[in-house]
């Protein structure tokens, strides 16, 4: 590949360690690059309100593809561009389906406000009894009926102890126009965003107005959710530690998270 124009990167699993650490390797190349003209953008999983520790990282502020591709945040500006959402019905419709396919799952929608943290707007918002797949979690518990009265980015379904693979196996023989299911983490959490939707989409978004092409985007991720990215990047780049989909995906697997795999690949590049 030539000279990349435009950087995706995968957070978790991908650019931070273990530890939600960014080792100064990367962080290095990843400034040399951007110093070069690069453009370096986030594509992740988490919500707006998530990535300010990633900046924090970083030591600047990227554009970043947010919720699987459903919202485009800017992070210089605390400003969300754009939200693609779940419509009230479909939503009813999902959640019907989810506890009746996966008996004893709990529901979660992520909802989406102008900036990172919008007060007028819950954002987290679970079921009652909703078991939590992270630490730390940041949630308004709310009965059912509140849950699906307002659009929202992305519907989560949970179920300890299950597997995430298995579970949208499943609702994929249940759901289709209704959403598109995907997963960043095998440990019982499926995740549906808009129809159409996903991280590719939203790189697209960022790098159409730049007049840049898919040809001249490098991608790097680690699971399911990363896969439509790494399908459509000129090159895409799977993690060591990565999921076999996103392995199957990429055009090569560098060294995992916990070893300078994004560095590795940038530095063929810059420096």
């Amino acid at each position: 590949m030539t000279l990349p124009a435009l950087i995706a990167c995968d957070v978790d699993g991908t650019l931070i360690d273990d530890h939600e650490r960014i080792s100064p390797r990367t962080r290095h190349v990843v400034h040399a690059a951007v110093d070069a003209g690069a453009t370096f953008i986030l594509a992740t999983g988490r919500p707006p309100r998530w990535v300010q520790p990633v900046v924090d990282e970083l030591g600047f502020a990227p554009m970043a593809v947010c919720a699987n591709g459903a919202v485009i945040y800017d992070a210089a500006a605390d400003r969300v561009i754009s939200a693609h959402t779940l419509a009230v019905d479909t939503l009813a419709q999902l959640a019907e389906i989810a506890t009746r396919v996966i008996p004893g799952a709990g529901l979660a929608v992520e909802r989406i406000g102008r900036r990172a943290h919008d007060t007028a707007t819950p954002q987290f918002i679970s079921s009652p009894g909703y078991e939590h797949a992270w630490l730390n979690p940041d949630n308004t518990e709310v009965s059912i009926e509140d849950l699906l009265s307002a659009p929202a980015v992305k519907l989560l379904i949970r179920k300890a102890g299950a597997s995430s693979a298995d579970m949208a196996a499943e609702l994929s023989k249940h759901i289709g126009i209704e959403g598109d299911i995907t997963y960043s983490t095998n440990n019982g959490l499926v995740e549906i965003v808009p129809l159409g939707f996903s991280k590719a989409t939203g790189i697209d978004e960022i790098a159409r107005p730049l007049g840049i092409t898919d040809d001249d985007v490098v991608a790097f991720g680690d699971m399911p959710n990363d896969v439509p990215m790494l399908l459509r990047a000129g090159h895409g780049v799977a993690m060591g530690n990565a999921h076999p989909e996103a392995v199957a995906a990429a055009n090569e697997v560098t060294a995992p998270n916990t070893d300078d795999g994004v560095a590795r690949v940038l530095e063929r590049w810059w420096l």
